[in-house]
């Protein structure tokens, strides 16, 4: 079924919107939680979760042409939580390894720091992912979206970890150099 399709379903409030869902999307949420969490009941919780956040998302968002999208946004910030709540050292090690890596690119946040710069910011990192080509794009978001270890990301794309870290390096430092010139300041 066509994701236009199963968000009439859920604008109609029937739940078939949810059977559909699971359908097509399930395996990749229940991976995507399970990677962040690293436990098959916790991820089934999250997926449900996901589901239950959708439902009641939908209206007034109505994610046609980005279904998945919105779930797995959903579903990975459900599995973050999940983390933080049950203190997850491994995980939270490397969410914290990650977090540096990217404070090298990102402006500090201060208190001042609102919903509109959020905007802005998270439109400067998009305008900047459609600059650079299509492998680096993948390997950016497997890294910083999906939490891919370097040892995966090398596997699933045929390069060496050697090759991912020295891209993903330079992806950062001309992340760094766009958003300066985009007016973020570190």
């Amino acid at each position: 079924m066509e994701d236009a399709q199963i968000v009439d379903l859920f604008l109609q409030r029937r739940e078939e919107a949810i059977t559909e869902t699971t359908l097509k999307y399930g395996g990749r949420l229940q991976s995507l939680a399970f990677v962040i969490v690293e436990d098959g009941q916790t991820a089934d919780e999250c997926v449900n979760d996901t589901y239950l956040q959708a439902w009641n998302a939908i209206p007034p968002h109505e994610p046609r042409t980005y279904l998945y999208a919105f779930l797995a946004r959903i579903t990975r910030h459900l599995a973050l939580n999940c983390c933080r709540d049950r203190s997850r050292l491994k995980r939270k090690a490397l969410i914290t390894s990650l977090s540096t890596e990217m404070e090298q690119c990102l402006p500090a946040r201060d208190d001042g720091f609102d919903q509109l710069e959020e905007k802005e910011l998270r439109d400067a990192l998009n305008r900047f992912l459609q600059t650079i080509g299509r492998q680096k794009r993948y390997l950016f978001i497997r890294r910083y979206w999906y939490m891919d270890s370097i040892e995966e990301i090398a596997r699933q794309c045929g390069i060496s970890e050697s090759n991912v870290k020295t891209t993903l390096y330079r992806l950062r430092t001309g992340l760094r150099s766009y958003l300066k010139k985009e007016g973020f300041e570190r």
